[in-house]
Formats: C-alpha cells, sequence, structure tokens
C-alpha cells in the first residue's frame, strides 16, 4: 500500500470519528429549528406570524449567504476548517444572547437572528471537505452513519428539552445555552479535522459560481427541479409546528406532545431509515433514488395537513422524516456526482443559495396562505409543486451516475 493511500486512509478514519464526534452536539442544535425557536416564540413571547416566519426563514437565509462564504475562503486562503470554527462560534454567541433576554423578544430574535443564519452557512464548506476525505464508493454510507448517530441525539434532546419546557417555559435560557455550548463543541471538532483548501484567487467574483449552470446542462435541470420541490416542501415545513400549536386550527397539545409530534418521531424515522438510504445513494441510480424521495415527501405531506385525527399526524410527520433521512443524505452529497474535486463546495454553494432563496420566500407565503386557506389547501399545493418537480426529471432516470458530471 502506497504512502497517499495510508494518507487517504487515515483521513478518512480520522474525519469519521471527528464526524461521529460532532453528531453529539449537532443533533442538540437540530431540535431548535425543527421545534423549539418556534415553540418558544408561541409559548414564552407570544409572537405574531411575521416573527415566527422570520425564524422558520433565517437558516434559509444562512443558506443563501453561503455562496459568499465559499468565496471569502477562496480569497482569503483560510482553511475551510478555520472559517467554519468561526461560524460556529458566532453561532455560540448568539445563542448566548437570546438566552439572557429575560422578557425581551427583541433580544431574543437578535440572538436567533445571530444563531440561525450562521448555523447554515458551513454546508459548501463541509461537502468539499467529505468529498476530500471520504471515497466516492463508501461515502453515503460514512455520512450516513454519522447522521444516524446525529437523529440519536436529536431525540435525546427533545425529550429533554420538550420535558423541560413543559415543566416550566421559565426553563428556556437553559435551552439556550445548552446550544451555545453545542456550537463552541462543533467549533473544535472541525478544528481537529485534517485542513481542506480551496485553491486561492485574488480575483474572485461573488457570483462566479453560477457559471456552472451554464457548462452543465444536468446540473442546471436538477436546480431547477429542486426549486419547486423546495418550494413545496418548504410551505408545509414551515407549518409543521404552527399547525399545532395554533388553537385556531383545532390542536390543543402540551409542549412535550408538540415535541414528540415535531421531532421525536421524523427524528426516529430519520435514523432508523438514514443508513439505508446511504446505501442507496452509493448503489442506486441518482435520479430514481430522488423521484423515491419526492413520493415519500408528497405523501408524508397529504397525510398531515389533509389526514383527520392524530393518527395522520402521525403517520403523515412519520413518513415525511423518513423522506428526510434520504433527503438529507443526498442534499448534502449530490453534488460530489455532479461535481470535479476543485469545485465541489462552488456547486454546493449554488445549490444552498437557491435552497436559502425559496427557504426565506416559503415561510411569509405559507403562514399568510394558511390564514386566508387553511392548512389543508397549503398540504394539497405543496403536494402538486413536489409531484411537478419528479416530472422534470423522470427522463433522466436510465442515465448513469458516472455520466453527471460531463460538461452537455
Amino acid at each position: 500500500m502506497g504512502e497517499a493511500q495510508v494518507g487517504e486512509n487515515e483521513y478518512r478514519s480520522r474525519t469519521f470519528h471527528l464526524e461521529n464526534l460532532r453528531a453529539f452536539p449537532a443533533g442538540v442544535v437540530e431540535t431548535l429549528s425543527t421545534t423549539f425557536s418556534i415553540l418558544i416564540a408561541n409559548r414564552v413571547f407570544e409572537a405574531g406570524g411575521v416573527a415566527k416566519a422570520t425564524l422558520v426563514a433565517l437558516p434559509s437565509l444562512g443558506l443563501l449567504l453561503s455562496l459568499f462564504v465559499v468565496q471569502a475562503v477562496r480569497r482569503t486562503g483560510l482553511s475551510a476548517n478555520l472559517m467554519l470554527a468561526v461560524i460556529f462560534g458566532i453561532s455560540g454567541v448568539g445563542f448566548t444572547i437570546s438566552s439572557f433576554a429575560g422578557d425581551s423578544f427583541a433580544i431574543y430574535m437578535f440572538g436567533m437572528v445571530v444563531a440561525l443564519v450562521t448555523l447554515t452557512l458551513n454546508l459548501p464548506l463541509f461537502s468539499q471537505i467529505y468529498h476530500s476525505h471520504y471515497p466516492e464508493k463508501v461515502r453515503g454510507k460514512l455520512f450516513s452513519i454519522t447522521a444516524f448517530m446525529r437523529k440519536i441525539y436529536a431525540i435525546g434532546a427533545a425529550f429533554l428539552f420538550g420535558w423541560l419546557l413543559t415543566a416550566s417555559l421559565n426553563n428556556y435560557p437553559l435551552l439556550l445555552q445548552l446550544y451555545a455550548g453545542s456550537s463552541f463543541m462543533m467549533a473544535g471538532c472541525v478544528l481537529a479535522i485534517e485542513k481542506v483548501k480551496l485553491s486561492r484567487s485574488n480575483k474572485v467574483r461573488l457570483f462566479d459560481a453560477f457559471r456552472h449552470t451554464s457548462e452543465n446542462h444536468r446540473f442546471r435541470r436538477l436546480l431547477v427541479s429542486w426549486m419547486i420541490l423546495g418550494i413545496g416542501n418548504l410551505l408545509s415545513f414551515s407549518l409543521f409546528v404552527e399547525y399545532i400549536t395554533n388553537k385556531e386550527y383545532g390542536f390543543d397539545l402540551s409542549e412535550n406532545h408538540v415535541s414528540i409530534i415535531t421531532t421525536v418521531i421524523p427524528e426516529t424515522c430519520f435514523f432508523v431509515f438514514v443508513l439505508v438510504w446511504g446505501r442507496l445513494f452509493d448503489r442506486l441510480n441518482f435520479y430514481l433514488l430522488r423521484c423515491i424521495l419526492n413520493a415519500f415527501f408528497a405523501a408524508g405531506i397529504i397525510f398531515y395537513f389533509m389526514g383527520d385525527g392524530l393518527w395522520a399526524l402521525y403517520l403523515g410527520i412519520g413518513l415525511h422524516g423518513v423522506a428526510r433521512a434520504g433527503g438529507n443524505v443526498v442534499w448534502s452529497l449530490w453534488v460530489t456526482k455532479f461535481s470535479d474535486a476543485e469545485h465541489v463546495a462552488e456547486y454546493m454553494s449554488v445549490h444552498t443559495f437557491l435552497t436559502g432563496c425559496r427557504g426565506v420566500i416559503a415561510p411569509f407565503l405559507a403562514f399568510p396562505l394558511a390564514a386566508a386557506f387553511g392548512p389543508f389547501w397549503v398540504g394539497a399545493l405543496s403536494a402538486f409543486f413536489i409531484m411537478i418537480a419528479t416530472a422534470i426529471i423522470m427522463k433522466e432516470i436510465k442515465l448513469k451516475d458516472q455520466d453527471l458530471s460531463a460538461p452537455n
């Protein structure tokens, strides 16, 4: 075995172990955007619709801005690791600020803006790390194992945090302090991973990464499909918590019950199925896998918003959790199939930028639409968009994965 091969195996093993360590704080932090940022806003501060839509949109704003993070790394010459540590450190500061809000919703929102925006800036840089340190044949498998661990911790955190808020809403600062500590832990983990650097350039244009959309037709077509799919999915996702915490829609559930429905059930389904999806990502035709996932997303939304009774909520959110398990693998790694090694982060930054665009818009559409027409029709519209997105890419199912990155 050559020295290069030994080095690659060492980097893979080290990255894998550190990512599994980072899975603990990452799982804790994930519960914020799925449940607790809105739950705290609803129950502690009695926030209005615009404020809640803003909280849902903040992570997407971070995705939008992530396009410029990649360009900043190229311009400054910083390693992806150091930039990630800075990002997680700022998130920790934001959570700390919110934990001292007391009765002030303005302070809570300021801290949440800082924390939730910065948390999602990291994703293109992680894609570059995975491409650099994980071999293509097992990339989905290694990523899914870490995701599996992350969801176990997320489920435990959801139970604990739901119990704490049910006991007393005054416990919310403790939750935010735990989120802050988790962010600082993630910063330490990424600094310990073998450094990954992008080619430095002193002539970086902010939107330069979008040139790949004109050079790669399949990349462009998939981005269009994903935009339609994402809008449909995010319209419903924005309302998952609102639907069962706003008494106007007919539910009167405890904080702990809300946490079980919106976090524990989908996260349990996520960790049960994520290993399966990870292996399918390595072995199955990419477009076929994407279409299967779309079907699960649509079914989950239909049951959740268009079903009748708690059983429909459980089934719908469960199906959505199964779909999110595969969606997380595909969303995080698909650019590694479409891009050469040097431009993975740029491809991903275009994807996250567009994800951020739709994520910022969707909540501000979802809440007014739900108020005007009801969640039932928002769910129907979401499922319709997902079906359109699927139809756009179905003809590509016969395409082999090794042909995806070829210019056309």
